[in-house]
């Protein structure tokens, strides 16, 4: 009795023991597989309800097919986000992956090395291959790829067909001359000729850079950036397009307080029906529809058209500014960002993305998604586009870029003349 009691507990230890041990064992595990687990954190700018929606689905989906991978989204305005971007990046912490325009400003994040160089995910690759060359330009420096393009468009004016034609135009004038009547005969009839949020300053930008490339044409731009044009952005064709932007808003043809609006103000107002128009990119719809009181914006009255030409100018409508959104991976983001990005531009989620929300998506064959014609339109513009120039304040660097925009808002607030802005802006520009 005494062995059989004896042997008893030494079986009771003995599972003890192993039981300790396999509890020891799955606790390594446990912590080994909290460790592999890979944070991403997403910033991005989709601030509409439904881009909001998809980018949660996206990201749901994503972790639900790597259950190792946790994704935290930061959805911020784009004021917003520049400007914790910017201080983000002086601290040189990098989200894992965030929005990006390209140009100048992703390539001074490349040279100071927070962003991740993808080259060799995208060239020679399935991947790379699944958009045109043309699109990743806008994201490389120096031969390298740093961030992938999610959609590409130009900016051009977007219209209310309504009360156009309550001042007698059925199609968007395609002449300067044309436009300024047609811009007098709404201020007449007591309707807001163009939105402007003008206090977000970018918004201004693209109509002092859209008359000037009107009136020099895709030379003066080339030779400016080149060298070749000494005189930089104090050429007279610059400080003339100064003039005429000077000139339209002598005939105040912004809403009141525009020097203090933001963009979604300036959506808001066309979205409402109470402005004419706005001179904005492929998002602008979407961004129409979220800040109108209906949430549905004006609907099959909204229409498009490129920026009307200028007589005895060098530049025709087939020439355009534009650009469009890209996403960017942190230097020290995991592979599991390089992978999201992936699955973000595959051509199933990009014909998501053209359903949602009208991007010109850039994924070969996911342009079965646009259904919008607004928005065929503004895609058609860019594939047969004979000039193409990235918004000015992305491609050149963030100092010089943020020096233009700062320059057109003097014009429009009559604190400075287009020259004294020019020279600004060629001071920024040559000192970088």
């Amino acid at each position: 009795m005494k062995k059989k009691a004896i042997f008893t507990v030494m079986v009771i230890l003995m599972l003890f023991v192993t039981a300790m041990v396999f509890m020891a064992s799955c606790s390594d595990s446990s912590k080994k597989a909290s460790q592999s687990e890979q944070l991403v954190n997403w910033w991005h700018i989709g601030t509409a309800a439904n881009d909001r929606v998809m980018n949660e689905n996206f990201a749901n989906e994503f972790m639900k097919a790597n259950p190792n991978v946790k994704i935290e989204i930061t959805v911020l305005e784009n004021e917003a986000f520049k400007t914790k971007l910017t201080t983000v990046m002086q601290s040189g912490n990098p989200p894992d992956v965030f929005q990006t325009w390209g140009g100048g400003v992703l390539a001074q994040y490349a040279e100071a090395g927070l962003v991740k160089d993808i080259t060799k995910y995208v060239k020679g690759t399935e991947w790379g291959n699944s958009m045109a060359p043309g699109v990743w330009e806008v994201y490389s420096s120096g031969g390298k790829v740093y961030a992938a393009p999610n959609d590409a468009g130009c900016i051009t004016f977007w219209y209310n067909k309504d009360l156009l034609a309550k001042v007698g135009y059925t199609e968007f004038p395609s002449d300067w001359d044309d436009f300024i009547a047609m811009v007098k005969k709404l201020k007449t009839a007591g309707i807001i000729p163009i939105a402007l949020g003008g206090g977000d300053k970018w918004p201004a930008m693209h109509m002092w850079s859209y008359i000037a490339l009107r009136i020099g044409g895709p030379q003066l731009f080339q030779d400016t950036f080149s060298g070749k044009n000494t005189l930089g952005f104090e050429h007279p064709d610059f400080i003339k397009a100064g003039e005429m932007l000077a000139e339209l808003t002598a005939l105040k043809p912004f809403q009141d307080g525009f020097l203090g609006a933001t963009y979604n103000d300036e959506a808001a107002l066309v979205g409402n029906g109470e402005a004419a128009m706005e001179l904005m990119g492929q998002w602008a719809p979407n961004v129409q529809k979220d800040n109108s009181s209906s949430k549905e914006g004006i609907g099959e009255k909204l229409a498009a058209a490129p920026f009307p030409s200028v007589k005895g100018g060098k530049g025709t409508v087939t020439e355009v500014i534009g650009g469009g959104g890209g996403f960017a991976i942190g230097s020290n983001a995991s592979e599991a960002a390089v992978d999201f990005v992936k699955f973000l531009t595959n051509k199933e989620n990009q014909i998501t993305i053209a359903k949602t929300n009208g991007s010109l998506v850039t994924t070969k064959g996911a342009e079965v998604g646009i259904s919008d014609p607004n928005a065929k339109m503004v895609k058609a513009l860019v594939d047969k586009c004979t000039f193409f120039q990235l918004y000015l304040d992305q491609f050149l660097t963030p100092a010089a870029g943020g020096t233009v925009n700062d320059s057109v808002q003097t014009i429009l607030a009559g604190t400075a003349t287009p020259a004294q802005a020019c020279a600004a802006i060629q001071a920024a520009f040559s000192n970088n």
